[in-house]
């Protein structure tokens, strides 16, 4: 692992924690003036120029292979053009507290499809956090009022669409020859799934408007979602990943949706329901247990005891 910076870490997790929890009230701003393939086009696009130009002012080479570069592309589009790109086209239909409860359930995901996939046998505590992580899901998705809004269930599928997306993307990186500095490996995600957001918001006739046309807050918004969602959280994610193990790094699979939901309460008097809340505890429960490293303690006393009979 890299040399251990306390002072980084604690801010690489304020960025990841907040930071991407914050996003979600961000892009519900900026998608409720701009359309949606636009909007996330540019915020990875400049983004990715940013990265290279940071990139290029450390020293750093942007010089990757044919290879590297067809497999940052399709990274791009899973985790940017389709993952990231849809959930804001999805957020025009659902609340922003509710999407990031939604997506606080990709581990599961990624759980089933290496299940699917790989072949790899899912482990005790494992299947009980998939339990909870469906009751959890039927607990969120059921409720009458939600349902009942317009374009809702439209919105729930392009979510979990858009988590499908994302789970395949870290089974691909996971073993895809990426350029080996983080930063510029980053940097070409972004930028491909930002032109591939683009071509698709021209072939789907999307109606773009001018920087000069945005409102005060669409302007806030996509300035630290560029800024602070794409560059900072990023690349305090991948960071991270260098530091400290995994499971810590997936904590913030806990702390984004709680963030999202506050803010969007706040900011945008989104409604918290009962059954909301109860949600989330389930979800994030299962989450914790398909992420923990412990052992079902009923499970290894019964191996145990059997074993050795």
């Amino acid at each position: 692992m890299a040399k251990r910076n306390t002072f980084l870490i604690v801010l690489a997790f304020f960025a990841i924690y907040i930071i991407w929890g914050a996003t979600y009230l961000l892009n519900k701003v900026a998608v409720s003036e701009l359309p949606a393939f636009m909007l996330a086009g540019i915020r990875f696009v400049v983004a990715g120029l940013l990265i290279f130009l940071i990139a290029k002012i450390g020293g750093r080479s942007l010089k990757i292979s044919k290879k590297q570069l067809l497999n940052t592309c399709i990274a791009g589009f899973l985790f940017l053009t389709f993952g990231n790109g849809v959930v804001v086209w999805a957020l025009k239909y659902v609340d922003s507290g509710f999407a990031a409860l939604e997506i606080s359930a990709q581990p599961l995901v990624v759980l089933l499809l290496m299940l699917i996939l790989q072949g790899k046998k899912i482990q005790p505590m494992s299947l009980v956090g998939v339990g909870l992580g469906i009751v959890g899901i039927y607990l969120l998705v059921s409720q009458k009022q939600i349902i009942n809004q317009e374009g809702a269930v439209l919105g729930m599928v392009l979510i979990f669409a858009c988590m499908i997306s994302w789970a395949y993307g870290s089974l691909f990186v996971g073993k895809a020859d990426l350029p080996s500095n983080y930063f510029v490996n980053t940097g070409y995600q972004m930028l491909s799934g930002g032109i591939l957001l683009f071509v698709i918001s021209l072939v789907i006739g999307e109606e773009w408007i001018s920087p000069v046309n945005w409102s005060v807050p669409v302007i806030w918004s996509m300035s630290l979602l560029i800024i602070f969602g794409s560059i900072v959280a990023f690349t305090s994610f991948n960071y991270l990943l260098r530091v400290v193990s995994p499971e810590k790094v997936a904590t913030s699979s806990y702390v984004n949706p709680i963030i999202a939901m506050l803010l969007g309460w706040h900011f945008l008097d989104e409604e918290i329901t009962t059954q909301s809340a109860i949600a989330a505890l389930v979800l994030l429960t299962g989450v914790y247990f398909i992420n923990t490293k412990k052992k079902l303690t009923l499970f290894s006393r019964f191996s145990s005891t059997k074993l050795k009979s």
